[in-house]
C-alpha cells in the first residue's frame, strides 16, 4: 500500500540513492530519472522517481568512491515481488533480445551503467542490487535498494502491445481525460471522464490492484512471472475492478437507494475510486454501473501501458443461455428485459501469440460482473475480429460477447390459457451504433463495422450460420403484408416538463378494424429495470380503412417524477389487439429526458502553480425547488475532485453561479469537469478546456480562504 502522495514537482535536484556497501565505503547511484522518464514517456506519472518501459534501455551512473576499484568488474542483480520473489541475473553485454543485460563506462569517480530490458519482461517494480567485484574476483561492494518501475510499452516494436500509429498512442494510452456515450441508439448523449492515469499515486495503486488478485495471493511467484503477458493482465483487471469475487475495486449497485454509498451517476472520473479503494485497504468501494467500472479499467490498463479505449454498444443484449437469442415476455406487469439501452466495455491491443493468425488487434474487455468466466466474473479478451467473422472457439467468452451485439430478441405475450404466444422478433435492433471517443477530437466513432457485417449482407447470413444460430425460423405467421401498423411519435423532452407521447394505428385493410390498444410508460434504468409505472391508458377505437388513429398519452412532471431514475429514461410499450386477427402489435420506444448541460467558464490564463478562477452556472428546470445541490469538481492535472455545496433551495427557473479558484499542477492541455446533483435532479455534467503553461518565479498558492457560502469537502470519503 501506498503511505503518501508523492509530489512530481516538489524537487529539482538529481534523484541520488545512497547506500554503505561491504568495505564501509558510501557509493551514490544517480538514477537520471528525469531523462530516462521523459525518454520512455512516463515523466506525467513521476519526474523524480525511475519509471521506464519495456524494450527500451535507459542508464543510471553508480559512483564508486575507492578509486582502487574504479576497474572493477560489476555484477547486476534484479529482483521481483514481496514474498516469493523472483531474482534476474543481468548479463553483461548482448547476447540477444531475450534476455536483461547491461554494458558499462568508467569516466573519472562513476560508472554508467545502461540496462537493456527484453520486450517481453515482467512489468512490476524492481530492486536492483550492484556488486562490485575487485580484480581478483571479491564482493568490495554490495549497493542494494535501488528501485525502478517498468512498464509495458507500445511504442516498441517487439512489445506485445505495440501500436504504431502515433496518434492512437497519445490517445489510448496519454489521453487521461475522454468522452463515454450514453442514452439510447436514437439519441445518444456523452459525459466526460477524468481517467486520470499519470495522477499522483494512481500507477502504484494499479500494482496494488494486481498484488490483490486472487492469483497473486494464492500463488504470487507463478502471478509474478505471468505478468509479461497483457493477456494475463487484461483479464486479470477485468476480475479485480468488479468486487464480486475478490479484493476487488468497485460494488456494482443498479437501483437507489444507494446506501452507505457513492450513486454511479455521481462520478466524474476513476481517481477518487482508486484511491478510496487503496486508502480503506482494498475495501470496494461503492458503486458502480458499466461505465464506471469500464472507465477504471480503462485507466489501469492505459497507466501500465496497454493501449485502451472506452466503447459503448447500444441496445446491448445479455444472452444467460447462450443461444443467441433473448426471450422477453410482454405481460405489462413484466419488471424486468433482457437488453440494455446501452452497455460500455473497454478494448485494449495486443498481440494473440495465444490463438491462431488473425487474432490480434482490439480485443474485448469487459469488467461489468454479468456472467462466469472460468469460475469468475470477468469478460475477455476476446478479438473484435473473432466476434466479427462468428469464430466463437476462441479464448475468452466469445459467445457471450458475439449475442451482446448480435442476439434476436423475440417478444412473446402470456394467453388466458398460460401459453406464450409470439408476438414478433427483432433481429437488426442488438448491437447498434458501437461507439468510442475519436483520435482526432472531442466527437463519436462508429465501430460497429468492426464488430459486424451489414445487416442482411450475405458475409452477415454466413457469420450467424457459423456461430450456431438458425438464420431461418420455421413460423406459421402469415407472409402477407400486416394491414395493421402500430407506431409510436415523440419529441426529445426536457426533464422536468409536461409531453405527449403519441400511439398510432394504421390501417391499410380494406376494412375498418376493431382495436383494443394499451399504452403504458413506465420509468425504467438504462439496463431496462423498471422503476414504476407512470402512466397507462387502455381503448377500444374503430380504425377506418386506409385511416389511421392518434392516442395521445400525456404524461406530466407530477406522474413521472416519482418512478424515472437518475437515467431520466421513460420506457413507452403500446399494444395492439384487432378483433378477427390472432396475432397482435406491439411496438416499444425509449424517451430519454434531456437535462441541461452546466456552463464551466475559465477566467483568466492558466499556468502551472498560478492560481485560476473557474465559474460554473446552472439553472433549475424543474417546477419545483432543488435541495442539497452539490458540485463535484476534478480534473486530471488540474486539482483533485472536490465539492462545492450550494446552501439553500434552488427555485424553479433559479440560475446558480459559482466562482472558485484553483492551481493547476501540470502543464498542457487539461479538462475540468464538473458534476451537479441533488435531491431531485443528478447526473449532471458539464467541462471546460484549459491550456496550462508553464510559469518562472515564486510559487503561488492555491485555493485557500473562505469563499462566501461555499464549503470545499472531500466529496468521496
Amino acid at each position: 500500500m501506498h503511505d503518501g502522495k508523492i509530489n512530481k514537482d516538489s524537487a529539482e535536484r538529481t534523484s541520488f540513492s545512497t547506500f554503505s556497501g561491504i568495505s564501509g565505503l558510501t557509493s551514490n547511484v544517480d538514477l537520471r530519472s528525469r531523462e530516462n522518464n521523459s525518454s520512455h514517456r512516463t515523466k506525467e506519472i513521476d519526474r523524480d522517481r525511475l519509471i521506464v518501459r519495456r524494450g527500451q534501455p535507459f542508464s543510471v551512473a553508480v559512483q564508486i568512491c575507492d578509486s582502487t576499484v574504479q576497474n572493477g568488474q560489476l555484477e547486476l542483480v534484479l529482483h521481483l515481488g514481496k514474498r516469493d520473489e523472483v531474482m534476474i541475473k543481468v548479463q553483461r553485454e548482448s547476447g540477444g533480445a531475450d534476455h536483461w543485460w547491461f554494458s558499462q563506462q568508467a569516466a573519472q569517480d562513476e560508472v554508467m551503467l545502461t540496462l537493456h530490458s527484453p520486450a517481453d519482461a515482467i512489468i512490476g517494480q524492481y530492486r536492483l542490487a550492484v556488486l562490485v567485484m575487485s580484480p581478483d574476483g571479491h564482493i568490495v561492494q554490495k549497493i542494494e535498494g535501488v528501485s525502478f518501475h517498468l512498464l509495458f510499452n507500445p511504442w516498441n516494436k517487439d512489445d506485445a502491445v505495440y501500436l504504431p500509429e502515433e496518434s492512437h498512442l497519445q490517445e489510448y494510452v496519454m489521453n487521461e481525460t475522454g468522452i463515454i456515450y450514453r442514452g439510447t441508439s436514437e439519441y445518444i448523449s456523452s459525459i466526460p471522464w477524468n481517467y486520470g492515469q499519470f495522477e499522483d499515486n494512481i500507477m502504484d495503486i494499479c500494482f496494488e490492484v494486481l498484488d490483490n488478485s486472487r492469483e497473486a495471493l494464492k500463488n504470487s511467484k507463478m502471478d509474478m512471472e505471468c505478468r509479461a503477458d497483457p493477456v494475463y493482465i487484461s483479464r486479470i483487471i477485468t476480475a479485480m475492478v468488479n468486487a464480486n469475487d475478490d479484493h476487488g475495486v468497485l460494488f456494482g449497485s443498479w437501483t437507489p437507494p444507494y446506501s452507505n454509498g457513492v450513486a454511479p451517476s455521481k462520478w466524474t472520473g476513476s481517481v477518487p475510486i482508486l484511491r478510496q479503494w487503496s486508502s480503506t485497504r482494498a475495501r470496494a468501494v461503492k458503486y458502480g454501473q458499466c461505465w464506471v467500472f469500464a472507465g477504471v479499467a480503462c485507466t489501469v490498463l492505459r497507466c501500465l501501458g496497454i493501449p485502451t479505449r472506452l466503447i459503448t454498444n447500444f441496445c446491448s443484449a445479455h444472452d444467460v443461455d447462450g443461444n443467441l437469442c433473448v426471450d422477453v415476455v410482454d405481460t405489462f406487469n413484466s419488471r424486468q428485459d433482457s437488453t440494455w439501452n446501452f452497455h460500455c466495455w473497454v478494448e485494449s491491443w495486443m498481440r494473440r501469440d495465444d490463438l491462431p493468425k488473425g487474432n490480434d488487434g482490439w480485443q474485448i474487455l469487459d469488467p461489468t460482473p454479468q456472467e462466469r468466466s472460468d469460475g469468475v466474473f470477468c469478460c475477455g479478451p476476446c478479438p473484435v475480429t473473432a466476434i466479427k467473422e462468428g469464430n466463437l472457439q476462441v479464448k475468452y467468452d466469445a459467445p457471450f460477447v458475439f449475442a451482446e451485439v448480435n442476439a434476436d430478441i423475440t417478444h412473446w405475450r402470456v394467453l388466458p390459457n398460460g401459453q406464450r404466444q409470439k408476438v414478433y422478433v427483432d433481429q437488426k435492433s442488438v448491437g447498434r451504433k458501437i461507439s468510442t471517443k475519436s483520435v482526432y477530437g472531442d466527437f463519436r466513432e462508429d465501430l460497429t463495422v468492426l464488430y459486424k457485417y451489414p445487416e442482411g449482407s450475405k458475409e452477415e447470413r454466413t457469420v450467424f450460420q457459423k456461430a450456431g444460430r438458425r438464420v431461418t425460423q420455421p413460423t406459421n405467421e402469415s407472409t402477407e403484408p400486416p394491414q395493421l401498423q402500430l407506431l409510436i411519435k415523440h419529441a426529445r423532452p426536457v426533464f422536468g416538463s409536461d409531453f405527449d407521447v403519441i400511439a398510432e394505428v394504421r390501417n391499410d385493410g380494406d376494412e375498418d378494424a376493431q382495436v383494443q390498444l394499451t399504452v403504458l410508460a413506465t420509468g425504467v434504468t438504462y439496463n431496462s429495470v423498471h422503476q414504476g409505472e407512470c402512466q397507462r391508458q387502455m381503448i377500444r377505437v374503430t380504425v377506418a380503412a386506409h385511416e389511421g388513429h392518434r392516442e395521445v398519452l400525456r404524461l406530466r412532471y407530477k406522474d413521472y417524477a416519482e418512478c424515472t431514475s437518475e437515467h431520466h429514461l421513460i420506457r413507452v410499450k403500446a399494444f395492439a389487439e384487432a378483433q378477427g386477427q390472432n396475432q397482435p402489435l406491439m411496438t416499444v420506444a425509449d424517451v430519454p429526458l434531456s437535462v441541461p448541460e452546466l456552463l464551466v467558464q475559465i477566467q483568466g490564463k492558466a499556468a502551472v502553480k498560478q492560481q485560476v478562477t473557474a465559474k460554473i452556472s446552472f439553472t433549475n428546470p424543474l417546477p419545483v425547488p432543488l435541495k442539497g445541490g452539490v458540485f463535484t469538481v476534478e480534473g486530471a492535472g488540474l486539482l483533485s475532485a472536490t465539492q462545492i455545496h450550494v446552501k439553500g433551495e434552488i427555485l424553479p427557473g433559479q440560475r446558480v453561479e459559482v466562482s472558485f479558484p484553483f492551481s493547476p499542477i501540470r502543464t498542457g492541455v487539461r479538462k475540468l469537469l464538473v458534476d451537479f446533483d441533488s435531491d431531485r435532479l443528478m447526473d449532471v455534467k458539464g467541462t471546460a478546456t484549459l491550456v496550462v503553461r508553464k510559469i518562472t518565479g515564486n510559487y503561488i498558492r492555491g485555493i485557500s480562504g473562505i469563499f462566501g457560502n461555499l464549503a470545499l469537502t472531500d466529496p468521496f470519503v
